[in-house]
């Protein structure tokens, strides 16, 4: 049975437009072969609530998708491990 989910994630705005370019095609691939993407929504930058490693802006994407209970945390795992990625989290929703 497949659950819906929310994830935003924050990319460090100073590695460059293709390389964010790059990091939501990243993304976007790997949620379309092992999820069902259902929308992915590029907020763009914008100011951060607080500073994160010395940065005060970001680069904002929205997905919401469709996956079993395990790929979030595999997810989670990726974001981590993804250089360029400075803040995500991943909501189960109802």
């Amino acid at each position: 049975m497949l659950n819906k989910y929310e994830s935003i994630f924050i990319i460090n705005p100073e590695i460059g437009e293709d390389n964010i370019q790059a990091l939501v095609a990243k993304f976007k691939e790997l949620l379309e072969t092992s999820a069902q993407l259902e929308n992915i929504d590029e907020w763009g930058k914008r100011r951060l609530a607080y500073p994160i490693n010395d940065l005060n802006e970001g680069y904002y994407v929205l997905v919401n998708f469709s996956a079993d209970s395990s790929f979030p945390r595999e997810l989670e795992r990726i974001y981590k491990i993804t250089d360029g990625i400075i803040k995500y989290i991943v909501i189960k929703k109802d």
